[in-house]
């Protein structure tokens, strides 16, 4: 009997969602992030490259050393609008000379940054561990950027030509990623978002999370216990429960740090309350870095996900406690 209890709980969790059954969540929104810590774009579709979504984190700004800058230490990147032509989301399109990402900030002059241009490189920029070169977008972009943070500041983009930047081996093996945190994909339900604004004194929408999917219809916090699940024939595994910074604190529309929602998380999503057999490390959880297997092969017909792709369940963790964090 506690079998079934704890077979039915699990199921419930899951959404009762295996691989050719009934779908555990539906795909809500995609969303992509062309510069790192800036604000996303919400797609109705995305074509997956060997780095993740096409155009997510492919650029970030740097200061005088080359240094990348966050959020963290940076929020007014919350405000920096950026977007993209419609089409650069097709599965086979291509950019032109004539194609271009518009930058906007409360304050500023549109700044238009060509897709397809010759571009010099320079060396030793640096986003955590990682260093090398990358394509500098010239002095326009770094005469905006410097202006806004009132610092020395420039644009770069990652030079795939001749940088690999690896996800960490211990969690995930052969895969790369550009100027993004640690993988190459964010998952995140509504579900969880709903239930974390039930005990919130003010509730927060999700672009405090910044995951690159959403998925509704399952119950809060499934997605910790989704170790492979597919999309549109694609197959996504989770790797690590994300363990989240101060960025989720600051507020997206005015770039204002506070406190929540990471003090309300620390009584029931963090490693001691979720993982209490591994060691405390006093961090917080929202949301599951995933990896897409498909995208180690070079064909990229057909790699692709939209909104409304329901999302089918493959494996589970049992609980928390055996998910990778």
């Amino acid at each position: 009997m506690a079998m079934e209890k704890a077979a039915s709980f699990l199921s419930s969790l899951l959404g009762g969602g295996g691989g050719d059954g009934e779908p555990a969540a539906t795909v809500k929104s995609i969303l992509i992030y062309p510069i790192k810590s800036c604000r996303g774009i919400a797609v109705p579709q995305a074509p997956i490259v060997s780095t993740g979504f096409r155009w997510d984190r492919q650029w970030v700004v740097v200061n005088a050393k080359g240094r990348a800058y966050t959020q963290r230490v940076e929020p007014k990147l919350a405000l920096v609008q950026v977007e993209l032509p419609p089409e650069a989301f097709a599965e086979d399109w291509q950019a032109t000379a004539d194609d271009h990402m518009v930058i906007r900030a409360r304050g500023m002059e549109p700044l238009k940054i060509p897709l397809a241009a010759e571009r010099t490189t320079i060396d030793d920029v640096s986003v955590w561990e990682w260093s090398g070169s990358a394509y500098d977008e010239g002095a326009e972009a770094a005469e905006w950027f410097s202006t806004y943070f009132e610092k020395p500041s420039r644009l770069v983009r990652f030079k795939e030509a001749s940088e690999t930047r690896p996800t960490d081996p211990d969690y995930a093996q052969g895969y790369k990623i550009m100027f993004t945190d640690c993988f190459p994909f964010l998952i995140a339900s509504q579900g969880s978002l709903d239930a974390l604004n039930e005990i919130l004194k003010e509730p927060i929408p999700m672009n405090r999370f910044r995951p690159n999917i959403l998925v509704d219809g399952c119950q809060p916090y499934s997605e910790d216990l989704w170790k492979t699940i597919k999309i549109n024939n694609l197959t996504f595994q989770g790797v690590k429960l994300c363990n989240r910074c101060k960025v989720p604190t600051i507020d997206q529309d005015n770039g204002i740090p506070g406190t929540e929602p990471t003090e309300t998380l620390m009584t029931f999503r963090s490693d001691e309350v979720l993982r209490p057999s591994h060691k405390n490390k006093r961090q917080v959880y929202f949301g599951q870095n995933l990896v897409c297997k498909e995208s180690l092969s070079g064909n990229s017909k057909g790699k692709i996900i939209k909104v409304g792709d329901p999302v089918y369940v493959q494996q589970a963790f049992t609980s928390s406690n055996e998910a990778p964090a």
